[in-house]
């Protein structure tokens, strides 16, 4: 028969340990975050719902990207035991110079649209951590202020072609003469992909305080209040806009972009080229040839083919056909360390994330977007030392492969 007693004040005080108690509304939330979805689900709390799903969502019936998750999800690790893991070095070479992490903060449109803080906050998380930023043609702070913003941090600018080529020539001269080193030209937008969740909730660029955005801003009024007394929505590249983002892809960017157009922004161009938004080999042996030193296997997140092919699938004939002349790298359906790791093993030299940065934005300014890289850091080292991997150099095919 058990015997029942009272227990002692000192036991007591051994297990009843209440947490600190954080001040800071945003601080705690952030700290209640452990993944990814964790910092997504606050971000949909946070912002309008028509914000968000611009985020979130992708083209038409949203296959590309749910293929490309599903991709990730369906990769066996095979690990290697009795390693010695103490000591990981999560550092990579890119393009010739050394990232901290295996990871760059990819290209977004319309940043602080999501957060007031925008494109600033990101690019000062990428400096303290030692990452390349990509700021995007359609960004919401200009080439130059980033720059100010993150005077160190390793920059590159992303280019769509534009119908006036003289507007894609001096954007090229403002980010070269701003420090910025490596262009992304992203060739995957002859036109705007259907993105039907914008076209349901009817979302503009900047948003229009609608009878429905009013009723949603009034359960997200921080959101509203940030928006309407912060320095206006506009554009890094163009004065004003009042349309879709869709609209505004087939108002400015050019539907007749050939490898002539290449040819120009490479030789306009005196930094490292990067073409992103290739989706089959061939393309990637071609504008290698033509002279870019990476390719980014891309299906620009899901928003613009519907059912186009998955990159981390393309990876493999894409490195078999390219054969060690240029730098391949991967994006779309990155939401965890573990899938960066996958790519790596399978012989990326580099993941680009965007959608996972943007949801710890959205949840907690530049807080969020560190907890973002904070999270992609412990997984990446977690999952490094539990397949007996030192460094990323370490990793093989053979850690990783596609059920």
């Amino acid at each position: 028969m058990t015997k029942r007693r009272l227990p002692r004040p000192a036991e007591l005080a051994e297990i009843l340990r209440p947490k600190p108690f954080v001040a800071n509304p945003t601080d705690r939330r952030l700290a209640a975050a452990h993944t990814i979805a964790d910092l997504r689900t606050i971000a949909r709390r946070r912002t309008p719902r028509a914000v968000f799903d611009y985020t979130d969502g992708a083209a038409e019936l949203e296959d590309s990207l749910r293929r490309a998750r599903q991709a990730f999800r369906g990769v066996e690790f095979r690990p290697n035991v009795l390693r010695g893991v103490s000591d990981v070095d999560t550092s990579v070479e890119v393009l010739g110079r050394r990232s901290e992490l295996p990871f760059a903060f990819a290209p977004t449109g319309f940043t602080r649209m999501m957060h007031h803080e925008g494109e600033s906050a990101v690019a000062r998380v990428a400096q303290r951590s030692g990452i390349p930023y990509a700021l995007s043609t359609m960004g919401t702070t200009s080439i130059e202020d980033v720059a100010s913003a993150a005077p160190e941090a390793r920059k590159w600018f992303q280019l769509y072609v534009w119908r006036d080529h003289g507007a894609g020539a001096e954007l090229m001269r403002r980010a070269w003469d701003s420090g910025y080193d490596t262009l992304l030209l992203t060739v995957d937008t002859p036109v705007g992909g259907a993105r039907l969740r914008d076209m349901r909730n009817g979302l503009t660029i900047p948003p229009a305080l609608t009878l429905r955005t009013f009723v949603d801003g009034a359960l997200h009024p921080a959101w509203w209040f940030n928006l309407l007394t912060t320095e206006p929505l506009l554009f890094a590249s163009l004065t004003s806009w009042g349309g879709t983002a869709a609209e505004l892809i087939d108002e400015m960017f050019d539907p007749t972009l050939g490898y002539d157009d290449l040819a120009w922004v490479r030789e306009s161009w005196p930094g490292k080229l990067v073409v992103k938004g290739i989706q089959n080999p061939a393309d990637a042996r071609d504008v290698v040839k033509a002279g870019a030193e990476a390719v980014v296997l891309s299906n620009h997140g899901g928003r613009q083919l519907d059912r186009a092919p998955t990159p981390l699938e393309l990876l493999p004939p894409t490195l078999d056909t390219v054969g060690g002349d240029a730098e391949v790298w991967v994006d779309t359906g990155i939401l965890s360390g573990g899938d960066i790791v996958a790519a790596l093993a399978m012989g990326a030299d580099l993941c680009l994330v965007g959608r996972a940065y943007l949801y710890g934005l959205m949840a907690g300014g530049e807080r969020g977007v560190q907890r973002a890289v904070d999270i992609l850091r412990g997984e990446i080292v977690r999952t490094m030392q539990l397949l007996g991997a030192r460094t990323i150099g370490a990793l093989n095919p053979g850690h990783a492969v596609l059920r």
